[in-house]
């Protein structure tokens, strides 16, 4: 039965993928690392604990421990994949390994890839509860911003799965910000206003942020698929939706696209397990969270005045219709790609290169915010 988190609803089928993000983002620290199945989030295979001082980046240490385990399980799952094919017996890890498996998804659909679909997730526990206590400065101001223009409140901590709420945050698409615009969005949806010190601007983008949900919403007629626009880019969704409809379980689980991937899949599920830990911080906090004072009352540097070159949808009842918002209709706007310039699987977390050198990046990078280091593990033969 779906339940609702405000008026977003949750489905079922999405739970093992938002109590991954909350493992992400309240329990495993940065100093840990999880190996488990990209599409069947509920199969984490090991939790891995990096040797010495956990930083920005992994110590050749790191890399190597999290490369030993990833092979490790990379043959564990191709020589059970190929024990089962074969028919031949099993032994007693095996088993144990089967049973795992069959308790979160059929074993003989899942085993199949399943050790090309290996990926790893490092912890961001201090990375989100930082961002708590930053949001602090902006979520009066934010929330606001999204009541007067008719739209859910609780969007307004979207910036716990773009950027963790760091004001300068930079993605190597060139998206920038709190609410990581790219030029061209912003050209869209900031009134004009492109230059990188709009975009930075935390007042001005959030502006931004409600105008293109509220355009998303009206094109696409429901949260789910608009909230996964911001990744996906609304006639990414819109494709999605002409082959299943509203049923977003289905999109979540069977649409396949080249660049409907890891980021694409798992953006809702991230922004439902953000609001559920900011809704109830001292369950996933019980250090507490030292908030910040919110900012003064002063407008924001840049205007967002006048008629914005997409009108908002008005009203957006706090509601979950089956259809789109009759009344005011936005105008239509081409903007097939994702509002931050990374429509497809951003997270760059696992290919089958060698290891690569940690690249370091400035001074924030949104994709690695979700997707962890940009460690490359080795093809194992």
């Amino acid at each position: 039965m779906t339940r609702y988190l405000g008026v977003f609803p949750r489905y079922p089928a999405l739970e093992p993928q938002v109590a991954f993000w909350r493992k992400v983002y309240a329990e495993w620290s940065r100093s840990q690392v999880a190996l488990h199945d990209d599409r069947y989030l509920g199969l984490i295979y090991e939790v891995v604990d990096l040797p010495g001082e956990a930083g920005g980046g992994f110590t050749p240490s790191q890399k190597a421990r999290v490369q030993e385990r990833f092979d490790y399980w990379k043959y564990r799952l191709r020589n059970l994949e190929d024990k089962l094919a074969s028919r031949a017996p099993l032994d007693a890890a095996d088993q144990q390994l089967a049973r795992r498996i069959d308790e979160q998804a059929d074993l003989r659909t899942a085993i199949r890839g399943a050790a090309e679909r290996l990926r790893y997730q490092r912890g961001l526990r201090e990375r989100f509860k930082r961002g708590l206590e930053i949001s602090g400065r902006y979520d009066e101001h934010f929330r606001r911003i999204f009541r007067n223009a008719g739209l859910p409140e609780e969007l307004a901590l979207l910036p716990h799965v773009e950027s963790s709420f760091q004001a300068n945050a930079r993605s190597s698409a060139g998206a920038v910000g709190i609410w990581q615009f790219t030029a061209g969005a912003a050209k869209t949806f900031m009134n004009g206003q492109d230059s990188v010190a709009a975009r930075l601007d935390p007042i001005a983008s959030a502006h931004g942020a409600a105008r293109y949900l509220s355009h998303a919403y009206g094109k696409l007629g429901s949260w789910p698929l608009a909230v996964t626009s911001y990744n996906h880019g609304i006639g990414g969704m819109q494709k999605a939706k002409n082959v299943y409809g509203h049923n977003f379980e289905r999109i979540v689980q069977d649409y396949d696209h080249p660049l409907f991937g890891f980021a694409s899949r798992n953006y809702y599920a991230e922004f439902l397990a953000a609001v559920e830990i900011a809704a109830d911080p001292e369950r996933f906090f019980p250090e507490g969270v030292n908030y910040e004072d919110p900012l003064d009352e002063a407008p924001s540097p840049l205007t967002v005045a006048g008629k914005p070159s997409v009108p908002l949808v008005r009203p957006v009842l706090h509601k979950v219709p089956a259809h789109p918002l009759k009344g005011d209709r936005v105008t239509s706007v081409r903007f097939p790609k994702s509002l931050h310039g990374k429509a497809g699987p951003a997270h760059a977390a696992v290919s089958l290169r060698p290891f690569a050198k940690a690249r370091t990046s400035r001074p924030v990078v949104a994709a690695i915010g979700r997707s962890g280091e940009k460690l490359r593990l080795a093809r194992s033969r």
